[in-house]
């Protein structure tokens, strides 16, 4: 059976695949340079030839070929009438818009292009806001630009730890932390006092805490005080965390307080890179990673903690317009029984899965690092995984989960592409 027709078969969620369309992950890059060339890439052209089309405006400009649908057109007028510039809202009623709309003249100067409409209303459409807003150009562009890393990739690049005093006085110092950090899924802050307080300050500098049932600031050692293996002194295989909620913690803090003892290494791996190689080699797992939801649950009845936390979702989480990956949720400890897929498809999965695994456990894909007081850990926890080795001695750890979205906007608001 073709995979596309094993895809028609799961309806409701899955789209047949085109197999004449190889899937691309954009923003995917391997080196500093490869970013600056992103960042700084020029339209190709700046002629503009159009045509009024049956149902829509047809536009080349910048190298691009684009098409607008006359009712979108309409609706994103941002005029004084249809736009408050102020609070960047709408105020054109949508509704109101009729949907078989259809310009009555167009011109076109150097940079916009204006269109007026059958009541007399003129939208002036700058040129390049179109062509970043088209259609064909977000297939083209990333959300955001990532540098997908191994061991080594990630050991040459040399990124700099952030230094607490200046991270706390110094936007400068924040947004290249939040620089790396978006690049990377990783970044580190060193000199910060061992202490759950100092944690704490350190961390709402860049979002808001999560709190969650486990807390707003979690202090633990292997006490097994909580029904997760995190709380034992086992080693752990590489995984995301909560994969079990609806929508995973976006960002996790880890900082060692103390450790009297052997062993306990962090586990880094760049779950982006693993999933970009099974792209390239096999694509066909690929899409069925990013296309079959499973669930991930986490059931606890320790001492006074009762919780029953269930999510749904693919293994690779894509954007469908670019297939620009932006969370994979991989978790072996707590993916729940596989019951939302037909037998005939399930082994194709575990296929793809164990493909994946393979990628992740690959030596030359770990980053171990050494926890010490000082020395915090940020990982964006829709890419990177984690885990440890096993150890021995008292090791007390403090951290906490961050809003994902606090800290885009933190990044945002400094200048930065998130």
């Amino acid at each position: 059976m073709s995979l596309a027709r094993i895809f028609c078969r799961l309806n409701g969620y899955l789209q047949p695949i085109s197999k004449a369309r190889a899937p691309l992950v954009s923003g995917f890059i391997r080196t500093q340079n490869e970013v600056r060339h992103w960042q700084h890439t020029a339209p190709q052209s700046t002629s503009c030839h159009w045509q009024l089309q049956e149902e829509c405006l047809e536009l080349s400009y910048g190298g691009l070929v684009m098409h607008f649908a006359y009712v979108w057109l309409r609706d994103h007028c941002h005029s004084a009438s249809c736009f408050n510039s102020k609070t960047n809202q709408r105020n054109l009623d949508t509704a109101n818009v009729e949907l078989n709309i259809r310009p009555t003249n167009t011109r076109v100067d150097d940079e916009n292009i204006f269109l007026t409409w059958p009541d007399g209303h003129v939208t002036r459409y700058n040129l390049s806001w179109l062509a970043q807003n088209s259609y064909e150009g977000q297939k083209q562009s990333a959300m955001q630009p990532r540098i997908i890393w191994n061991s080594d990739i990630y050991t040459s690049a040399k990124v700099p730890s952030a230094n607490w005093d200046k991270f706390m006085s110094c936007d400068d110092e924040l947004k290249k932390f939040l620089g790396s950090f978006l690049l990377y899924g990783i970044a580190f802050v060193e000199g910060v006092p061992p202490t759950v307080e100092a944690t704490e300050t350190l961390t709402q500098r860049v979002s808001l805490i999560r709190e969650t049932m486990y807390g707003k600031m979690w202090n633990f050692t292997s006490d097994f005080s909580r029904g997760d293996t995190a709380y034992t002194k086992l080693a752990l295989d590489r995984h995301t965390d909560t994969s079990y909620f609806q929508e995973p913690c976006g960002i996790q803090v880890f900082h060692c307080l103390r450790h009297e003892g052997t062993g306990g290494r962090t586990l880094l791996v760049d779950g982006f890179y693993s999933a970009d190689e099974v792209l390239q080699k096999t694509p066909e797992n690929f899409e069925l990673l990013a296309r079959v939801p499973i669930k991930h649950e986490y059931i606890e009845n320790v001492s006074d903690h009762r919780n029953h936390m269930i999510g749904i979702g693919p293994v690779l989480n894509v954007y469908p317009w670019n297939n620009e990956v932006y969370m994979i949720r991989y978790n072996n400890y707590d993916r729940a029984v596989i019951n939302t897929i037909p037998h005939d498809i399930v082994k194709r999965w575990y296929v793809a899965h164990r493909e994946l695994t393979t990628e992740l456990r690959k030596p030359e894909n770990e980053l171990w690092v050494k926890l010490k007081p000082g020395k915090v850990l940020f990982i964006d926890n829709w890419r990177v995984m984690h885990g440890r080795e096993s150890f021995t001695g008292l090791r007390q750890l403090c951290g906490c989960y961050l809003t994902r979205d606090d800290v885009l906007n933190t990044a945002r608001s400094l200048g930065l592409q998130a």
